[in-house]
Parts: structure tokens; sequence; C-alpha cells
């Protein structure tokens, strides 16, 4: 999962026009999670699927994911997971 969390900061970095190294850090200011702006997590929504080939249901569980960087990058290994197993 940390390689997915550093894709997700490595967009939102290149979306905010920053870098990576120094958004991780802010990032970890915030907590464990590594909280974000849901918004800003949307924007990269879209590039997060076509990097990994899979979609990221629009659910209630989906939406609370867009909350950290952690929790979006769990949704997108789990949505990985479940396109390998089908």
């Amino acid at each position: 999962m940390d390689d997915i969390t550093s894709v997700v900061i490595d967009f939102l970095a290149e979306y905010e026009g920053v870098s990576p190294d120094g958004l991780r850090s802010e990032l970890e200011q915030g907590g464990r999670e590594l909280p974000v702006d849901s918004l800003l997590v949307v924007e990269i929504l879209t590039r997060i699927e076509e990097r990994y080939h899979v979609a990221i249901p629009a659910d209630r569980e989906a939406a609370q994911a867009t909350g950290s960087v952690r929790a979006f990058a769990a949704a997108v290994l789990d949505a990985i997971e479940e396109r390998q197993q089908s």
C-alpha cells in the first residue's frame, strides 16, 4: 500500500505544483492517516483509475476513503485486489 500512497502523493503534489517530499511532510504533520481535502483527492481520482485500471465505486465507503491519502490508497488497493480476483 505504501507504493499506492506514494503515487497518490505524487499526483497530489503535481496538481498543487509542489514537491512530493514537501507535500508528504505537510500531510504527515496532520496525522498518521495523512488527511487531505477530499475535493482534491476527487480531482486525481480519474488518474488513479487510469493508472491502476480500476474503477472506484461512487458509494458511501468510497466517499469516506477520500478523507485521507492512506484511506484512499487502501480503497485503490481493494479495487486492484477485486479486479485480480475476477
